[in-house]
């Protein structure tokens, strides 16, 4: 090797050492410089007693805040999440997916099991530092699944992304768009603060809040902007949501020009949301309430603003509001058939009353025989023969009934308080009988019905409920309770709530929906002219619970929303309008019943007549007359073949 050849090799290795020195230089330059801007920012929109959760990636360098960590270890608590990748790597996501329920475990535990940090770390700060873009969006989306961020977690992004591909990653996910973030954009000594603002006067965009240099600090555009509510204005914006007709929390109808009009409790609280906060809803189209609750779920709608049960199983799919009304879940089925009109005869009396009657019929006539042969004055009227005990038992009855006094009564003083005693029984007795006779004849009597769950499974073949209710069969299953899983079997899904009541009305079944909504519909489909309705509400609520409206998960907006629901119902205009609609209802109703019958004459004749009674009503008199004809027939029978027998042996 020549001596020149060596010369250049060591001149070359030297000039290699000193661009990475400078390299090495330039890259702690880069750090400090990020470490201060980020430093500056936390200490002055962050709470001295927040945690800090700390994301990045060792390709972005920007791994080490000395500044701050340290501040943090020592006073407030710090959590550092390293992922380790490269600017190939597929693996972002699939590592997220791990990362970042750890990240929330983390926070959660220190929240609920260890009293020491939870006084800390009553609130959250997340910083995400990275200048991939991968990195950024895979950490936007897994923190969306994983809900690691909620409206009160202040997200700061620290990056040395150009501003074309902050501008174009923004807008993109909810994380950075929806939720409480800024952007702080590194360069050199000098860096920028963004925030999206997804709603603003002249429609989305991205604002510079803050800038920071390394003579100056942090100077901010406006004061206390940084952290700013988002939703407190929508600025006329067009806002998603997702619902159907269900009266009568929400109505819809055709108006002019087949424009939909909406009405019903909830849309009134709902429109005066809408204005307080100065968004226009559009209303998604959807065919199930499946679909509703899934563009919920899946972030496409901001809300569905109808009446939903709070149930487990739906908390996992999306969140609930404030909880504004009593959600009860009430059966309705058909009035049970009237017994045989001929049973009215023994309607009146219960069944001890009747088992007296009978006893005193047996033994005050064997007491008066008695009377009658102790003193052997028992005659007819004419004197010709003693009274035998058939003939006392045939005239004690027919005092009961009703008929004159005999002729051929005794005369001893005993016997005739006796009778006197006896004819004051069958007087009460008798009006007792006869005014509930009248009243069984012209009012119907209903045997008992179903009131609670457990009579209703007993009572029902079948228990019909709209397709939403798969979600309640399923609950009930898995109740402990033999009567809720009995509930579950017989459980079936008809498309709406006509054809379940109309199918309740005509077999023995019964439909489960929400007692208001059941009561319009009675009111409005199963209401006779005369007022009586076909089918009645359960006394007992199948399950008692809340009702909301469902959300998607962490939304931002929800801490606006549960506000002004809850000065709604504190007002009392939820109640008000609620009134109001039955009201309405009750009055058309009320117009239809009396247009029917003023067409219908029979019906107009019952209101300015006394009802009478038809052959239905007395049909158990003609049976007994019957019973008895037949009786007698068959005695007459037995008495002439004696009477032949005895002649034919004489």
């Amino acid at each position: 090797m020549s001596v020149r050849f060596m010369c250049f090799m060591v001149a070359l290795a030297a000039a290699a050492a000193t661009v990475s020195l400078v390299s090495d230089v330039g890259m702690r330059h880069r750090e400090a410089v990020t470490g201060r801007a980020a430093a500056a920012l936390l200490e002055t929109t962050t709470d001295t007693s927040c945690t800090l959760l700390l994301f990045t990636d060792k390709i972005s360098t920007l791994t080490v805040l000395p500044e701050i960590l340290e501040a943090w270890r020592r006073q407030r608590g710090v959590a550092v999440f390293t992922l380790e990748t490269n600017r190939t790597d597929s693996t972002v996501t699939h590592r997220f997916s791990h990362l970042v329920p750890l990240a929330r475990q983390f926070y959660s535990k220190s929240f609920l099991q260890f009293d020491q940090v939870r006084q800390l770390s009553w609130c959250t700060t997340v910083v995400v530092m990275s200048r991939e873009v991968g990195f950024l969006a895979a950490f936007a989306e897994w923190s969306l699944r994983g809900r690691l961020l909620v409206w009160a977690t202040r997200l700061v992004v620290v990056t040395r992304l150009l501003l074309p591909q902050l501008h174009s990653l923004l807008p993109t996910y909810w994380t950075f768009s929806m939720m409480n973030t800024v952007f702080l954009n590194i360069k050199n000594n000098y860096s920028r603060l963004f925030r999206y603002l997804p709603y603003s006067p002249v429609g989305p965009q991205i604002v510079t809040v803050a800038s920071w240099r390394r003579s100056l600090g942090l100077l901010p555009t406006k004061e206390d902007i940084m952290f700013q509510e988002k939703f407190a204005n929508f600025y006329g914006a067009v806002v998603n949501v997702t619902a159907l007709p269900f009266a009568p929390f929400w109505e819809e109808r055709k108006g002019p020009d087949n424009t939909t009009l909406y009405s019903g409790t909830d849309f009134y609280t709902f429109a005066a949301i809408a204005n307080a906060l100065n968004f226009t809803p559009y209303v998604v189209p959807t065919t199930s309430w499946a679909e509703v609750a899934r563009l919920v779920s899946e972030r496409v709608s901001f809300m569905s603003p109808v009446y939903h049960n709070v149930m487990p199983q739906r908390l996992k799919r999306y969140d609930f509001s404030f909880v504004y009304e009593y959600g009860s879940l009430d059966f309705s089925m058909a009035l049970p058939g009237l017994q045989p009109q001929w049973k009215a005869l023994y309607y009146p009396l219960v069944d001890i009353v009747w088992t007296a009657i009978l006893l005193a019929l047996l033994f005050i006539p064997a007491i008066l025989v008695m009377i009658i042969r102790a003193t052997d004055a028992g005659t007819q009227y004419n004197g010709t023969s003693r009274l035998g005990s058939g003939a006392v038992y045939q005239d004690m009855t027919g005092m009961l009934l009703g008929q004159n006094l005999p002729r051929r009564l005794p005369t001893t003083s005993s016997s005739r308080i006796l009778v006197g005693t006896w004819l004051m029984f069958a007087l009460v007795i008798g009006l007792a009988y006869r005014g509930n006779l009248t009243a069984c004849l012209t009012l119907p009597k209903y045997p008992p019905r179903p009131e609670t769950l457990s009579e209703l499974v007993d009572a029902v073949n079948k228990i019909t409920m709209q397709p939403y209710g798969v979600e309640f069969r399923n609950f009930f299953a898995k109740s402990d309770s033999p009567v809720f899983q009995k509930l579950a079997r017989l459980i079936d899904f008809v498309p709406t709530i006509e054809i379940g009541q109309n199918e309740a009305v005509e077999k023995n079944q019964a439909h489960l929906e929400n007692k208001r909504y059941q009561q319009l519909r009675i009111a409005e489909r199963f209401t006779r002219a005369d007022g009586s309705e076909l089918l009645y509400i359960g006394r007992e609520s199948i399950m008692p619970g809340q009702a909301a409206w469902p959300l998607p998960h962490d939304a931002p907006y929800r801490p606006l929303i549960d506000r002004h629901l809850m000065a709604i119902i504190e007002g009392g205009l939820y109640e008000k309008w609620s009134e109001d609609l039955l009201l309405e209802v009750q009055m058309k109703s009320r117009r239809k019943q009396k247009q029917l019958q003023k067409d219908d004459e029979a019906e107009q004749k019952n209101d300015n007549t006394v009802t009478a009674l038809t052959i239905t009503h007395t049909q158990g008199a003609f049976m007994l007359l019957h019973l008895g004809h037949a009786i007698a027939a068959l005695i007459l029978a037995a008495e002439i073949f004696k009477w032949r027998t005895t002649t034919k042996v004489q």
